[in-house]
C-alpha cells in the first residue's frame, strides 16, 4: 500500500528477453539477465532504503526494453503525459505505466501520432524542460509536450541530441539545478546556466533521492569522489547489465514526487 508522505518510483521488472534489447550508439555484448535482475532489485531496494516506495508496473513481456521505464511517460505535479516511444516496438510499454498513473489519479495526456517523445529526452531541472531531440524524440513530440506542460508554468528548452540515445543518457542534473555531464558527449553545453564536468561517463547520472542523495552507478567512483567533495551524498549500485543495453539509473524508474491533489 502507498504511504501518501513518501515519495513513489514506478518499476518494471526486467523481462525474459532483456538481453534482445535494441542498441543505437552501443555493439551488442552478452548480458546476464540473472545478474540483471539481481542488479535490478538491489536498485530497488536501495530506493525504499531511501525513503522511497517503490510500485511495479504491470509487465510488458514482449518488450525487451521495458525495465527501461523512464521512457512511457512524463509526470509533472498532478499531471501525466504518456509518451509515443520513437522507436515503434516499444511502443506497447505505455500501458502498463498509464494504468498505474491513472489509478493514482493523475490527469492523463498522450503524445499522439505522427509526434515521438521518449521520457529519456526530458530532463526537469525546476520548471524547466530540456528536451532532447534527435534519435527517439522529435519535433512534433516536442511541441505536444510543450502544449500539455507550458499552461503549468513550464519553459521547454530544445536540446539537439546525436551522440547518445537520449538527453539524459548525457545529462543529469543537481538538487541545486547545476547539469553534470561526462564533457566528451554533451553537445550545446551553452544551454545549461550551469554546467559541472565529471570524470566518467555513468558519472553523469543521478537520480535525486532527497537530503542531498544521490543515487548513481557504482562504475563512475571518481565521480562519486566528486560530488561527495562538494556535500552529496553519493548512493551507489551496481546496474553493469543495463549499461549494456544504454540504460543508466534514471531510466529504470519513473520518479513521482508530488501526488495529484
Amino acid at each position: 500500500m502507498h504511504e501518501p508522505n513518501r515519495p513513489t518510483a514506478l518499476v518494471r521488472r526486467p523481462g525474459p528477453r532483456l538481453a534482445e534489447g535494441q542498441l543505437t550508439h552501443l555493439d551488442r555484448v552478452p548480458v546476464d539477465t540473472g545478474l540483471a535482475l539481481r542488479q535490478w532489485e538491489a536498485y530497488t531496494a536501495a530506493l525504499r532504503a531511501h525513503g522511497w516506495h517503490t510500485e511495479e508496473v504491470a509487465p510488458a513481456e514482449d518488450c525487451p526494453d521495458a525495465v527501461f521505464v523512464e521512457d512511457t511517460a512524463v509526470v509533472y505535479r498532478d499531471t501525466a503525459l504518456i509518451t509515443r516511444p520513437g522507436a515503434v516496438p516499444r511502443r506497447p510499454e505505455t500501458a502498463g505505466t498509464e494504468a498505474a498513473l491513472a489509478a493514482r489519479g493523475y490527469t492523463l495526456h498522450h503524445v499522439e501520432a505522427p509526434g515521438t517523445l521518449d521520457g529519456g529526452d526530458v530532463l526537469k531541472v525546476g520548471d524547466t524542460f530540456y528536451v532532447g531531440r534527435g534519435g527517439r524524440t522529435d519535433d512534433e513530440g516536442i511541441a505536444q509536450l510543450a502544449a500539455v506542460f507550458r499552461p503549468l508554468g513550464v519553459r521547454v528548452v530544445t536540446v539537439p541530441v546525436s551522440l547518445v540515445l537520449h538527453l539524459k543518457t548525457a545529462v543529469t542534473a543537481l538538487p541545486d539545478g547545476t547539469v553534470i555531464g561526462h564533457p566528451p558527449l554533451v553537445e550545446h553545453r551553452e544551454l545549461f546556466p550551469r554546467f559541472l564536468a565529471v570524470p566518467e561517463e555513468s558519472g553523469a547520472h543521478v537520480v535525486l533521492l532527497g537530503e542531498g542523495r544521490l543515487l548513481m552507478a557504482a562504475g563512475a567512483p571518481r565521480t562519486a569522489d566528486l560530488l561527495a567533495s562538494l556535500g552529496h551524498t553519493p548512493v551507489p549500485v551496481d546496474i553493469s547489465e543495463f549499461e549494456k543495453l544504454e540504460g543508466c539509473v534514471t531510466c529504470l524508474s519513473v520518479r513521482l514526487r508530488d501526488a495529484p491533489g
